[in-house]
């Protein structure tokens, strides 16, 4: 484990965007102490979707190979309308896509994902690992910054990064915006086994099944093993809420007035548990000093662009290549990654919420509207579309299409 506090990074958080920040700074030659907030190292959760620019990343992290073994490639992103059944349009991600970004879109278990870093990071001396280390505060001076802990441990180094999510301490500290905002949205996951999904449904593809205020997603996972269910309604709750057990039966309560077939994969599914959707106003500034953030707890943003996970590894990219290139100008390191990374995260966070409203929930004749224009795009304008989000890396071109 690194024990120079003089040189090493502290990560605030072991989850995706902490533990891509240290394998980047291993590549880098920095050492870093990812300080994890519970007793052991994963991820809560299912499935989530990959695009062309987290492959990107992980190729720039060392693990792209490994992270390819473990996803699973679909074949088209589908959207479908939840009170007819019929489909509105989708997106080809054969061939022409892959040729396109410079790599493919997958779907992947997140915990197999969290897997594939944390293994990573366990082989390198350059990485320390602690659970039961949730940091609380920190204070400064100017070449060192040291942590307190919830036990009251202090530890210290040569700079923090608050990778600790939503809810992060550091946030706290470092921009003060109180609570996050909350969408009104409620989520409920399930995942099921693969012959439990309706025959007719069991498509190698993402679907979104869209309807008035509500919105059902699904596709396979691990190898075509199980199936993931992400189904939302838009209920205006008024309060944060993780992991809650809920009974189908409540579940389906948003969801009485679409599509028999739509309505068949929620009948499925078992064990649900609900999220209450929230995501933060874009700030200006991520830095005090030599601290600054990353992931979610720069940019927590809502699940419709499908790239929460994807934006805190390009983070992690960009800024360990900032340090990197700067190893005795921190402030130089620090400026560098939030210039790259601040409009871009703020776009994705916004045309997340817009694609709630104007893709997802819409109704009546905003949906009308909604169907005629994604039905009226080629292959070539969606691709077209989607090149700023996955056709670049952390701020950077993608090497592939260079």
């Amino acid at each position: 484990m690194p024990t120079d506090k003089n040189t090493r990074t502290l990560i605030a958080g072991g989850g995706i965007g902490g533990l891509s920040l240290a394998l980047g700074l291993a590549k880098v030659g920095v050492a870093s102490l990812v300080l994890e907030k519970s007793s052991k190292f994963g991820e809560i959760g299912a499935g989530i979707q990959l695009g062309p620019n987290a492959f990107h990343c992980f190729d720039a992290l060392g693990v792209g190979d490994k992270a390819r073994d473990m996803a699973v490639y679909i074949d088209r992103l589908r959207l479908m309308d939840a009170l007819t059944g019929n489909e509105i349009t989708h997106i080809d991600l054969g061939k022409p896509f892959r040729q396109n970004f410079g790599n493919p879109y997958a779907v992947v278990h997140r915990g197999d994902l969290h897997g594939v870093l944390l293994d990573a990071c366990q082989s390198s001396e350059l990485i320390g690992l602690r659970g039961n280390c949730e940091v609380k505060t920190y204070h400064q001076d100017g070449s060192q910054v040291e942590v307190i802990l919830a036990t009251g441990e202090k530890i210290g180094g040569s700079c923090l990064v608050g990778a600790d999510g939503l809810w992060s301490n550091i946030r706290n500290q470092v921009v003060g915006d109180g609570a996050p905002r909350v969408s009104g949205h409620t989520t409920y996951r399930s995942v099921i086994p693969v012959e439990q999904m309706p025959e007719q449904l069991r498509w190698n593809a993402a679907t979104l099944w869209a309807g008035p205020k509500c919105h059902i997603v699904h596709y396979p996972l691990s190898g075509w093993k199980l199936f993931n269910l992400v189904v939302t309604y838009h209920n205006d709750a008024p309060e944060p809420v993780a992991g809650k057990p809920v009974t189908r039966d409540e579940v389906l309560k948003g969801f009485e007035h679409v599509h028999p077939l739509a309505k068949s994969i929620i009948n499925k599914g078992s064990d649900w548990k609900l999220w209450v959707l929230c995501d933060r106003d874009p700030v200006e500034n991520w830095i005090d000093g030599r601290v600054t953030l990353l992931g979610d707890a720069a940019h927590p943003m809502l699940q419709y662009m499908a790239q929460g996970a994807c934006m805190a590894m390009e983070d992690a990219v960009s800024l360990s290549k900032a340090i990197g290139d700067n190893p005795d100008n921190l402030g130089t390191a620090f400026a560098r990654y939030q210039n790259e990374r601040l409009v871009r995260t703020a776009r994705v966070t916004l045309a997340s919420r817009q694609m709630g409203d104007d893709v997802y929930h819409p109704h009546g004749t905003h949906a009308q509207v909604r169907n005629s224009i994604l039905q009226n795009w080629s292959q070539a304008e969606y691709y077209h579309r989607l090149d700023w989000l996955y056709g670049v890396m952390g701020g950077s071109n993608n090497p592939a299409k260079e």
